[in-house]
């Protein structure tokens, strides 16, 4: 009897309905990688063939080398009737840039031939630059300095291929150097200029004291002495000499590039290390306008450079400085300081600073600072313009205008207030008194013209709120200190200017709250204030109380690559820093005790023949160190002077420091009026050319 077999259909359903499952899945994948490949390819098709073009342009820009040229020529400074006071001139200027698979040993060869044609001094040829030049002569020596174990430490990676350079340069002597003869050591410093800095760098051979025959040479045979070349370079020309030198500043050359303390300001802002840059004064402040644009390179394949964009000159400035009044205050004062040195006293009188501007713009119109000095018998003179705006001196009474502003806003005075002049006896301090006794029953006015110390001192309590009996204790709220130096900073005095220069100061406040140190306060005899604070302080009154910036900048011109100025693109817009905080009559009323100061007061003949002027005269005592041992040793006397004028609409003001112009250790009590001889002489002088 067959067996009949029993099939399973559920199972087999369940069988064939996976084996579905798993050919609709394969299907639908293949389907998808069909499409992935379809896409691949026509991706692939549309790189290589469609955007072949785009694709190899940003290949080549990808890989290509943009180099920018060494330099190009700055902005020229101009005067603000424009003259011009800094320029351009070309400089002959031999230069190397490496050919693409140029060889040491032809390296070596060309400069030796370079040797033989140029003069380069090679003073600036270190002991290291000599090995360096040894080991690329002597390849084969320079390995036999390497023992057998160091070269088995470099195969074990123990020692790197620097620290075997290190060992051979240790180990070349004195003697294997001393076989170097003139020429080699020349030949020597070639070699280093041709290597120094980025391969594709073009190096500077020599661009000093080029002869015409050497610039000829090498102009001729460029293809002899491949990598060598000539062009014309630039270097700044003052056209005025050392006349305004020290407030233009300096640039760097480019052997010196951007010094180590400039490095990090420059760098941050995209500079090279071999750029040359503006290092001091207005050369510095103003880099960024005066800096020119370098021209684009593209390196080629073949080391050659391909230009993509041309570079042009810096923009130009023009300053609000009027050179020839410069040059004509510089003269006045260097033929006074000379007669000054012949009279009693003037041992330790060495310095003269003076500065004119516009009280209304605060334009710098002469900017001066000159420092005499006997050297081998014979008076000559130094710069000393840029210490205008960082030397503190003891100013003296020139600051009693600030002073009555004081008294005013406080109401320790009002206009018309009368008081007597008379010593003032603090108890266990010496007696202040003005510089003569007996002065009288004097209003504010009068106080100002003739210079009255006691009047000062009574407002000065009086701000303090002291009660003051002759000899007797003073306490005082030392407040008042405050109250006299906010005031003071309102006019300029113990802030900054915001002159347009680096490196400004803002003077030295004393820390003593004593009382007799506020009455020092009050005639300048206290806190110290640069030359340029008191420009900035008589300015503040001549215009009627606004605190103006002191500037050098008039104009910016736009670059141009020919000898005219460019347009106009930027004005220089006077910048007000604050107004006085007291009423405008209490402005008045200083200003016209500043009249009377000029036309009847101690100050009078201090403007010359100028009509209509105002200012104040100040002497105050200083102290310094004679013999230059660190020690404070010899009290002389200082003294100052501010002025403007017209007073109606002034135009001009004038601040002059004499320091040290006398002393209290000689025979007579004698005391030089320099001063006034420079103030009247500049005043006629600016006269006569602006009248």
């Amino acid at each position: 009897m067959k067996k009949r077999i029993k099939i399973n259909t559920k199972h087999s359903n369940k069988t064939r309905y996976i084996k579905e499952i798993i050919d609709r899945r394969f299907n639908i994948m293949i389907v998808f990688c069909v499409i992935i490949f379809s896409f691949l390819s026509i991706s692939l098709v549309t790189l290589q063939i469609g955007n072949k073009d785009f694709y190899q342009a940003k290949l080549i820009k990808a890989t290509e080398k943009i180099i920018e040229s060494n330099s190009v020529p700055r902005g020229r400074i101009y005067d603000r009737n424009y003259n011009l006071l800094v320029d351009n001139v070309g400089k002959k200027t031999i230069y190397y840039k490496k050919p693409k698979g140029i060889t040491t040993a032809r390296e070596i060869e060309l400069a030796y031939q370079m040797a033989d044609v140029l003069d380069v001094p090679y003073d600036k040829l270190y002991k290291i630059n000599l090995k360096e030049f040894w080991l690329a002569n002597n390849k084969k020596l320079g390995r036999e300095k390497i023992t057998e174990e160091e070269y088995q430490k470099y195969n074990e990676r123990k020692l790197s291929l620097d620290d075997l350079e290190k060992l051979k340069i240790e180990r070349i002597t004195d003697d294997e150097l001393n076989a170097y003869n003139d020429l080699d050591k020349e030949a020597a410093y070639i070699y280093y200029l041709m290597n120094k800095g980025y391969y594709y760098d073009e190096k500077i051979i020599k661009n000093t004291s080029v002869t015409d025959f050497e610039y000829a040479h090498i102009s001729e045979n460029i293809t002899t002495y491949e990598g060598f070349n000539t062009k014309l370079d630039w270097e700044r020309k003052y056209l005025y000499g050392d006349v305004l030198r020290g407030i233009l500043g300096t640039v760097s050359d480019y052997e010196q590039g951007i010094p180590y303390e400039l490095k990090n300001h420059y760098l941050e802002k995209g500079y090279a290390l071999n750029d040359r840059v503006g290092l001091s004064n207005l050369e510095y402040q103003y880099e960024d306008l005066l800096k020119g644009t370098k021209s684009i390179y593209k390196s080629n394949a073949d080391n050659s450079l391909e230009l993509i964009k041309a570079g042009y000159r810096g923009k130009d400035l023009v300053l609000t400085i009027d050179i020839n009044l410069q040059m004509e205050v510089e003269k006045i004062i260097e033929e006074l300081m000379i007669k000054a040195k012949g009279e009693p006293n003037t041992e330790y009188f060495n310095k003269v600073f003076v500065i004119l501007s516009e009280p209304k713009t605060g334009s710098i119109l002469a900017y001066v600072g000159k420092q005499i000095v006997n050297k081998d018998g014979k008076y000559v003179f130094y710069d000393y313009a840029p210490h205008l705006s960082t030397t503190t001196i003891i100013p003296g009474s020139v600051v009693k205008g600030a002073s009555m502003a004081v008294g005013y806003n406080t109401k320790a005075i009002s206009i018309g207030t009368r008081m007597l002049d008379e010593c003032v006896k603090i108890k266990n301090t010496p007696e202040k008194c003005s510089w003569r006794s007996g002065l009288g029953v004097l209003d504010d006015i009068t106080a100002l013209k003739l210079s009255s110390n006691s009047y000062q001192f009574k407002i000065a309590m009086k701000v303090g709120k002291g009660n003051y009996r002759y000899n007797a204790p003073l306490a005082i709220d030392i407040k008042a200190f405050d109250t006299y130096r906010d005031m003071f900073a309102k006019f300029g005095l113990g802030v900054k200017t915001e002159i347009d220069l680096p490196n400004e100061t803002a003077g030295y406040k004393g820390s003593s709250t004593a009382t007799g140190h506020l009455l020092d306060f009050s005639i300048g005899q206290y806190d110290t204030y640069t030359p340029l604070q008191l420009s900035q302080y008589i300015n503040t009154i001549a215009n009627g109380g606004k605190r103006i910036a002191l500037h050098f900048l008039k104009e910016v011109r736009a670059e141009t690559m020919t000898e005219e100025l460019g347009k106009i693109e930027e004005v220089y817009e006077p910048k007000v820093i604050n107004n006085l905080d007291i009423d405008s009559k209490y402005i008045e009323r200083i200003q016209k005790g500043f009249r009377e100061v000029v036309r009847t007061g101690l100050g009078y003949g201090y403007m010359g023949k100028v009509p209509n002027g105002a200012g104040k005269t100040g002497t105050s005592q200083s102290f310094i160190d004679s013999d230059n041992d660190g020690k404070i040793d010899k009290e002389t006397l200082s003294n100052s002077f501010i002025g403007y004028y017209p007073v109606e609409d002034p135009i001009m003001s004038i601040a002059v420091v004499t320091p040290d112009v006398s002393h209290i250790y000689g025979r007579s009590s004698y005391k030089t009026n320099i001063i006034k001889a420079i103030t009247s002489q500049i005043s006629n002088k600016f006269f006569d050319i602006y009248k």
